[in-house]
C-alpha cells in the first residue's frame, strides 16, 4: 500500500511539473493540444496547461531581433551596379500567426530576406546611385521599412527598421568610377580656377581705371595750382612793375641771364649796356 502511495505521489508531482511553467519578460508561447494551437500567451508569469503529452508549450522570443542580411547587387536608376549590406531589426508580434506560417525562425529570416531584398532592389531602382549614398538614404530607408513590414504583417512579423550598413561599388567598376570622379573634380579646379582668373582681370581693369583717373584728376589739380602760382606770380610782377618799373626790368634781365648764361658762356656786350656796366662796377 504504501508502495502505491509513493507511485501516485510521483506521478502527481510528475503531472504538476509539467502542467505549470514560467514565461519570462523576454518570451511568448503558444500551447499546442495533440498539435493543434489552442492558446497564446503573451504576459510573463507562471502558467498551466494540461501534462504532457495531452499539451505541450512552444516559446518564441519577445525581444527586438536583428537580422544581418547577406550583401547582395542591386542596379541603380543611372545603371550603377552597387553591393548593398543591409540588416533589419524586426520583432515577433503574432506568435500563432508566427507559427502558423513560417513556424521558426529560420524559416522566418529566408522568408524576410527576400521580402526585404525585393523592397531594396524595387526602392533602390527608382533613384541614382549620388541619391543612395550620401542624398535621401533615410527617406529611402523609410519607404523600405513600410513596404517590408506590410508585407510580413501575413507571417506575425512585425519590421521595426531597414538600414543600409555600407554600399560598395563591385571591384570592376571601381576604377573606372574613380577615373569618372578624378576627372570631374579637374574639370571643376579648371572651371574655378578660370573663373578666378577672369575674376583678377576684372579687378586688374578695375585698378587700372581707378589708377587712370586718380592721376587724370592729380595732374588737374596740379595744373590748377600751377595755374594759380603762375597768375599769383604774375600779379606780383606786376605789382612790382607798378612800384618801380627800372628796377623790375633790371630783374628780369638778371633773370633772363641767368638762364641762358653760364661759365662756357661768351658775351659780347656795348659799352653803354647796364649789364656791362654792373659788370665792371664788380
Amino acid at each position: 500500500m504504501k508502495k502505491i502511495l509513493l507511485g501516485l505521489g510521483a506521478i502527481i508531482v510528475l503531472l504538476g511539473l509539467t502542467s505549470v511553467f514560467i514565461i519570462s519578460e523576454t518570451e511568448q508561447a503558444v500551447i499546442l493540444q495533440f498539435g493543434k494551437p489552442v492558446r497564446t500567451i503573451t504576459t510573463p508569469g507562471l502558467h498551466m496547461k494540461v501534462p504532457f503529452p495531452f499539451q505541450e508549450k512552444v516559446v518564441f522570443d519577445d525581444r527586438l531581433l536583428e537580422y544581418d542580411s547577406p550583401p547582395e547587387e542591386i542596379l541603380s536608376r543611372d545603371k550603377k551596379s552597387l553591393i548593398v549590406d543591409n540588416y533589419v531589426r524586426w520583432k515577433i508580434v503574432d506568435p500563432l500567426q508566427f507559427l502558423k506560417t513560417v513556424q521558426a525562425i529560420p524559416t522566418a529570416l529566408s522568408r524576410m530576406d527576400d521580402i526585404v531584398y525585393s523592397e531594396l532592389r524595387r526602392e533602390l531602382g527608382t533613384h541614382d546611385m549620388s541619391e543612395i549614398i550620401t542624398e535621401n538614404r533615410e527617406e529611402i530607408m523609410e519607404k523600405v521599412t513600410a513596404a517590408s513590414d506590410k508585407a510580413t504583417k501575413d507571417y506575425g512579423i512585425a519590421i521595426i527598421d531597414v538600414r543600409i550598413r555600407r554600399v560598395d561599388l563591385p571591384s570592376q567598376n571601381e576604377e573606372s568610377i574613380y577615373a569618372r570622379m578624378e576627372a570631374e573634380r579637374k574639370r571643376q579646379a579648371n572651371k574655378f580656377r578660370s573663373e578666378g582668373e577672369e575674376e583678377a582681370q576684372k579687378i586688374r581693369a578695375s585698378t587700372d581705371k581707378d589708377k587712370t583717373i586718380i592721376l587724370a584728376d592729380a595732374y588737374k589739380e596740379a595744373e590748377r595750382v600751377r595755374g594759380e602760382g603762375d597768375a599769383k606770380a604774375v600779379e606780383v610782377y606786376a605789382n612790382a612793375y607798378s612800384a618801380d618799373t627800372k628796377f623790375y626790368e633790371f630783374v628780369r634781365t638778371l633773370d633772363a641771364y641767368k638762364k641762358i648764361v653760364d661759365d662756357k658762356t661768351t658775351l659780347v656786350l656795348p659799352a653803354d649796356s647796364r649789364l656791362f656796366k654792373l659788370l665792371m662796377e664788380k
